[in-house]
């Protein structure tokens, strides 16, 4: 088995996230698949591999130490297996399962680990009955939310024109550079190649040449009330707002798919983000096809290619 094809049998079984896992090495407990490491294969390569599928990963272990904040939630199913052996394990969620590679300590000196694991959804339970849609997709995707990410608000909404949502201002600084479910990629102004105000400046400067025909009837921002764009998905599928009132709080949401079909919301981002993930009748929801919900963090960003 080469790289290639351990990464398509770590796919296979993370995905669908529904399937009993069962591991055959012997005193290993239940809930969990070991896999073997293809031969010449180096513990860099397999994380930098992992982590162009799945963003960056969480350190659970570095040294043998066990980071503070690992608990079943947050990828202990991962270390179950190997005890006081682990040298090092990364992480990554997806959907309702772990990923895991690192490396173990074993009679024969130091080996590679690869692993799925089950991965409960995170519960809602003990979130009060008036928690903000902010606190609602921190704890529906598990997110260990104590970063802030320095963002030049005043800077991006001098160059737009406009303010903009407070709770998408929120989400861009708890979860950084991502996607929602591996799915809804939120842009931010963060000199990447999915810039927020570069984005929506160069959609604006296209129009001008072509016009507004992909986005009748409806006009891109900064035409009043027009569209500008906050999220997009791999599946060439757009997120706006309808900039309509000087109130960005107040502002719909549009979901358009390439085929130019429609959703209106009138919500918030962080409520349109919550439901994307735990509705099913929603129609752009990622619900129907994961037990469990995640964030794909990809860390700094790519330089921008001007």
């Amino acid at each position: 088995m080469d790289v290639q094809e351990l990464l398509a049998a770590i796919h296979s079984l993370a995905s669908p996230d529904t399937r009993e896992l069962a591991c055959g090495e012997p005193g290993h407990p239940a809930g969990h698949i070991c896999l073997v490491a293809p031969g010449g294969a180096d513990l860099p390569t397999l994380l930098d591999e992992l982590s162009n599928w799945h963003g960056e990963p969480r350190t659970l272990v570095t040294g043998g130490h066990v980071a503070p904040a690992v608990t079943e939630r947050t990828g202990l199913p991962l270390l179950a297996p190997w005890g006081e052996g682990l040298v090092e394990m990364r992480a990554w969620a997806f959907g309702g399962r772990w990923i895991g590679c690192g490396s173990v300590r074993t009679g024969d000196g130091v080996r590679l680990v690869m692993l799925i694991a089950e991965r409960a959804a995170p519960s809602l339970e003990e979130l009060p009955e008036d928690a903000s849609w902010v606190d609602r997709v921190v704890a529906v995707t598990g997110w260990e939310a104590d970063r802030r990410d320095p963002i030049d608000w005043a800077a991006a909404e001098a160059r737009l024109g406009t303010a903009l949502p407070r709770d998408y201002k929120l989400l861009a600084e708890l979860f950084g550079r991502g996607a929602f479910d591996g799915y809804l990629g939120v842009h931010l102004p963060d000199d990447s190649r999915s810039d927020l105000v570069r984005h929506a400046e160069r959609l604006a400067e296209w129009a001008a040449v072509h016009g507004n025909g992909l986005w009748e009837p409806h006009r891109l921002y900064p035409a009043p009330g027009g569209l500008l764009q906050w999220a997009s998905s791999e599946q060439a599928d757009g997120f706006y707002w309808l900039t309509e009132g000087p109130d960005p709080d107040k502002w719909s949401i549009l979901a358009c798919e390439d085929d130019r079909t429609t959703y209106r919301f009138a919500g918030s981002t962080a409520e349109f983000v919550y439901r994307l993930l735990t509705d099913p009748q929603q129609p752009f929801s990622t619900a129907r096809y994961f037990s469990a919900h995640w964030f794909r963090s990809y860390g700094s960003p790519e330089p921008a290619d001007d």
